[in-house]
Parts: structure tokens; C-alpha cells; sequence
């Protein structure tokens, strides 16, 4: 059985492309920049009004270029699904300045001497045209990707509305590898839904069987579950430190028995600690991570003890200003590879 995996993160995207017939340590592995990247330089190339079409995708930096595009006196025009990528409220990005463009109006005359951008967290087939360059037989039987996705609800901020869903999730003790969405994936988590949208009905390969779609953060604490130091620990602290989020979960018999979520720029080695030594015994509150302008927090139950911190992620070397034991996660013989290797493990957990 063959598996494409792709996590795309804040800066990169990481690609796997594994043969359940061999060991994990050859297949083969791509690290490119997030598309979101990619498209920013694009952006900046280009001296003339733009037109974006496609897909929701990861806004990242996108939001800000676009801006300083229009203050150089280009016009920008977004359709409006696409435009999603820079608020689900499309009366927030038209109050930008950005041209919010409805179907009725997609073929206008207006926009045919506009420059014209796709937006899309994934291609597939272009990924599929740059293997077959190596000579590959690039052919899978399952896809799971990761992308990160707040949520949206119009009554509720961001990281107020994606913390209340992680705890809906989250009201028993659960495997990590079931914050995976095989199928069903609610309207609300609109990136995620894009991305699945576009691999069932606008790629040229054919998606055989159902796409798996999980949160870049939950991929990553799924698969530092898989390290080798972790499967020899039954009562432990995983961790993802990003560009933008650090996401910890409190792991016992297998199962996430509490988690946190918070702005990395707002953490210090020693408020770290503190958090992660609450989350453990089980004394942490929602309310001291919001009001320290965090995402949130949610326990279900106290673990027996912190045996080690697995930790993962860009800016990882936070763990270094703190008095915790960790380990760096390596899954699969590589670290850039634990969101990939924990969509597989989530994909194993839906298909077996």
C-alpha cells in the first residue's frame, strides 16, 4: 500500500511519499516552502493589477503583500470563495480594499488584463510532474494531508471558536490518531474542507479512496507518539512549538488526557514549564491560558507523571530555556517528518 502524506505548515511544507513495504527510512521525503510562501514572491513580482482564484488555502503572510500591492496603486480582486483565505467574513476583506468577486461577475471584461493567481494549500499534480522527473512510478492508494484550520463561526473569534472545538473533541481521553478527519468533515472547518475539495474534484490524478484530513497540530502530536523514545514511555508531555502556535497534550495508556494552546511569542522558558507541570497534575484552567492570550486549555484527567517531554517543531529550542527532561522527536529516523508520519498512523487507525 502506498501513502502520500503532506503536512503544510507555516514554513514548509513536508512531503512522504511511503510504501507500507519498506521501512519508513527510504521512502521518499520533500521538504518545500508553504505554499502560502511561494505565492507571497510571486506576488511581489508582479506590476500590475491581480485577480486570485481557486481555493481557500493558509493565509499566512498573504493578507500583508496583498496590501502592499494595492498601496502601490494595483487594483486586486479576489473570488469569493478564494477570498476566504484572508477572512471567512467577506465584508472584512472587501473593507481592505480588496475586490470581492461573486459568480455572477467571474467572467467579467473588467478582470482579462488582470494577472491571474491560484490559490491552493496542495498540488498534486505538480508534485506528481515533479517526481516523474526523477523517473518515478509515482502512483498511491491513499492521501492524507494537514493543514491548519481555526474554524469559523461569525458569533465567535477565532481562537475562542477552534479551542471550543478541540474540547468538544476532546471529551473523553482519545487516541491522538482520531483528531484525524476520514470523511465528514464539518462545514465549518473551511480550509480543511477546501483541501478535501480539491483533491476529490480538481486534481487530474485520481483520489481512489477518501482523503484523510487532520490539523497540522494534532499530525505533529500524533506522530511524536510514534518516536522511539515515546513508545517506551506510558505517562508523558508531547509538544509542538511553531512559527506561530505551541500545542501540548498530556499523554497516558495512549490516549491525550489534556491540552493546551498558546501564541509561541507570548511563551518564556519558565512560563512553559510552569503550564506544562499544571497540565501534568491536572490544575490547569482554560482561563489562565486565555488570559495570557493563549488559544485555551482543557483537562480531562491529571497523568501519573512526566517520564519525558517530546518536542517538535521550528522553534523547538525553547525547551532549552526550561528545567524539563525532553527529547527531540525523530519519527521514522527524521524530524521534519512527524506531521507526516502521525497522518499516517491517523490514516492506519481509520483503514485497519
Amino acid at each position: 500500500m502506498k501513502i502520500l502524506a503532506i503536512d503544510v505548515g507555516t514554513g514548509t511544507q513536508d512531503i512522504i511519499y511511503y510504501n507500507t513495504e519498506k521501512e519508513v527510512e527510504n521512502s521518499i521525503k520533500v521538504v518545500l516552502p508553504s505554499p502560502h510562501i511561494l505565492i507571497a514572491q510571486k506576488i511581489k513580482n508582479i506590476n500590475d493589477d491581480i485577480y486570485f482564484e481557486g481555493n481557500i488555502m493558509g493565509g499566512g503572510k498573504l493578507k500583508n503583500v496583498i496590501l502592499k500591492h494595492m498601496d502601490k496603486g494595483y487594483n486586486v480582486a479576489m473570488e469569493s470563495y478564494c477570498a476566504k483565505t484572508i477572512r471567512d467574513d467577506l465584508k472584512q476583506v472587501e473593507s481592505y480594499g480588496i475586490e470581492v468577486v461573486y459568480d455572477e461577475d467571474k467572467n467579467s471584461k473588467k478582470y482579462k488584463d488582470y494577472t491571474r493567481i491560484s490559490l491552493n494549500d496542495i498540488d498534486i499534480d505538480k508534485l506528481a510532474g515533479f517526481l516523474k522527473e526523477y523517473d518515478l512510478d509515482f502512483d498511491f492508494d491513499y492521501i492524507a494531508v494537514a493543514v491548519q484550520d481555526h474554524g469559523y463561526n461569525e458569533n465567535m473569534g477565532d481562537r475562542d471558536f477552534r479551542f471550543e472545538k478541540i474540547r468538544e473533541k476532546l471529551e473523553n481521553p482519545l487516541k491522538p490518531e482520531e483528531f484525524g478527519w476520514y470523511g465528514n468533515i464539518p462545514e465549518y472547518y473551511s480550509r480543511m474542507k477546501s483541501v478535501e475539495n480539491k483533491l476529490k474534484n480538481e486534481t487530474k490524478w485520481q483520489i481512489r479512496n477518501t482523503p484523510l484530513i487532520m490539523d497540522t497540530k494534532f499530525a505533529s502530536i500524533c506522530g511524536m507518539c510514534y518516536d522511539e523514545e515515546a513508545l517506551k514511555l506510558n505517562s508523558y508531555i508531547v509538544m509542538d512549538i511553531g512559527n506561530g502556535h505551541t500545542t501540548v497534550a498530556s499523554i497516558e495508556n495512549g490516549k491525550i488526557q489534556g491540552v493546551f494552546e498558546h501564541h509561541t511569542s507570548s511563551l518564556t522558558g519558565e512560563s512553559l514549564e510552569r503550564y506544562v507541570k499544571k497540565l501534568a497534575n491536572g490544575t490547569l484552567t482554560n482561563e489562565e491560558i486565555y488570559n495570557d492570550h493563549g488559544h485555551g486549555a482543557h483537562v480531562i484527567n491529571p497523568i501519573s507523571n512526566i517520564e519525558k517531554v517530546i518536542v517538535s517543531g521550528p522553534k523547538r529550542g525553547l525547551i532549552e530555556k526550561t528545567g524539563l527532561d525532553y527529547h527531540h522527536a525523530c519519527p521514522g529516523g527524521d524530524v521534519m517528518m512527524t506531521g507526516t508520519i502521525g497522518l499516517i498512523k491517523s490514516l492506519k487507525h481509520y483503514i485497519n
